[in-house]
């Protein structure tokens, strides 16, 4: 039990961790990518609005102060953090283009690495691809139209670039680090989150088998009593009353205890590898009698040679759990089927129990909680079903125990449990 929640919690904590880190990661990346560009872009339009060229910025030391209420073109400057340095810190090449399409001039005074010949290649390649702004290589390009023509301008990106990478790369591991010691972290101290429920639980199921043990003795009494009563007077409807509540509250002790069991770490179950079709055809086969003394009747649909890993008790325990419980709440003179069918890749073998039924059950995830009865299953009177409400509770701790699911699905008025083994 323990390491059931232990592993729960480590898993739900890892997941939401990841995803939170993700989302920030993330959101910091495209942040710092929106940055760059947005810096490359305010140069390209500087270029654009100075034809070209990047203006020359007065010198702190010569005294100039901006001042926002002047509204000069040193200031705008500022605003968008240009700066005397800007000039020779900025790598770019610009190719014009005359109306009729053809090369009127190239300027690559400010960039090594481009002559005018690939410079040419590069803005023919760039009104090519027909955008407006785009990337070719290590450049940024910007196509801007003027009254003398088209004015090409590529800007030399590879230090923000290599920015980009850079903080993606240190936020990542960073992240990565962070994660990895958080899960660490949470592991070592998964089991002292977990030991309040884990308390509870142990007092719970302490409850249960110590009460289950208790219960037994005053009823055994109360059993022999009644009998003692019926060999000095004669049986009447109170004994009768008397002996069935005994039997059914002795049967829902059994059930108790049967369930703490199986919910218990230190019971294990036997498990080998064991023929299911045949396990699950003779448990089916056990309640035919029942079925047809309630007017109802078991079809079966098994195909032969499933082999399943598990315990072949336990898990014919479960089918007849389900084939019983089809039998209380099927429609009278209805047909219950009972199915074990591999699925398409293989690896499941699929149990599957149905049943028609009239009023099928509104929430069918309530029905494995312990001692949850459908509304229209409640009533005990006349030839209404009994039952504990314990049964399918049962049915699921089998199947956890197995590592496998058991869901239920109530459609055009039939019920279908269906349980999922992995298939050797």
């Amino acid at each position: 039990m323990i390491k059931r929640l232990q592993q729960k919690f480590v898993a739900i904590v890892a997941v939401s961790l990841f995803v939170v880190e993700l989302l920030i990661i993330g959101g910091i990346n495209i942040f710092n990518i929106r940055s760059i560009d947005s810096d490359y872009d305010k140069v390209m339009n500087m270029l654009v609005e100075n034809d070209g060229m990047i203006p020359d910025f007065p010198r702190h030391d010569d005294g100039f102060k901006p001042d926002k209420k002047m509204g000069s073109e040193q200031n705008r400057m500022n605003d968008r953090n240009f700066n005397e340095e800007t000039k020779y810190q900025t790598r770019y090449f610009i190719v014009y283009f005359s109306t009729n399409g053809s090369v009127s001039g190239v300027n690559t005074g400010h960039i090594a690495a481009v002559n005018s010949e690939r410079a040419v290649e590069y803005a023919k390649q760039a009104l090519e691809d027909g955008d407006e702004k785009g990337s070719i290589d290590i450049y940024k390009y910007s196509v801007n139209t003027t009254d003398k023509g088209k004015m090409v301008i590529f800007l030399d990106a590879r230090s923000g670039s290599e920015n980009k990478k850079r903080f993606l790369l240190i936020s990542a591991v960073v992240a990565a680090a962070g994660y990895l010691l958080t899960c660490l972290l949470v592991i070592i101290f998964s089991k002292r989150a977990v030991r309040p429920a884990v308390e509870s639980f142990e007092k719970q199921r302490r409850f249960i088998t110590d009460a289950g043990h208790e219960i037994k003795t005053p009823l055994a009494i109360i059993s022999a009593n009644t009998e003692v009563i019926e060999m000095t007077t004669e049986e009447s409807e109170w004994t009768k009353s008397i002996k069935n509540q005994v039997t059914r509250l002795d049967g829902l002790v059994k059930e108790l205890l049967r369930l703490s069991k199986m919910e218990e770490d230190d019971v294990k179950l036997v498990f080998t590898e064991f023929d299911a079709s045949q396990t699950v055809s003779d448990a089916a086969q056990s309640f035919e009698a029942l079925a047809r003394t309630n007017g109802k009747e078991i079809k079966t649909d098994i195909t032969r040679g499933i082999t399943i890993n598990g315990d072949k008790s336990a898990v014919s325990q479960l089918v007849g759990i389900l084939v019983e419980n089809a039998v209380k709440y099927a429609d009278d003179d209805s047909d219950i089927t009972v199915s074990l069918k591999k699925s398409a890749s293989g690896r499941h073998a699929h149990l599957s129990v149905s049943n028609k039924c009239s009023d099928p059950p509104k929430d069918t995830e309530k029905l494995f909680d312990r001692f949850y009865r459908d509304d229209s299953s409640r009533s005990r009177e006349g030839s209404g079903p009994g039952g504990y409400g314990i049964g399918l509770s049962i049915a699921r701790a089998v199947m956890n125990a197995h590592k496998g699911k058991i869901t239920c699905k109530a459609e055009d008025n039939t019920v279908t449990f269906t349980a999922v083994f992995r298939a050797v």
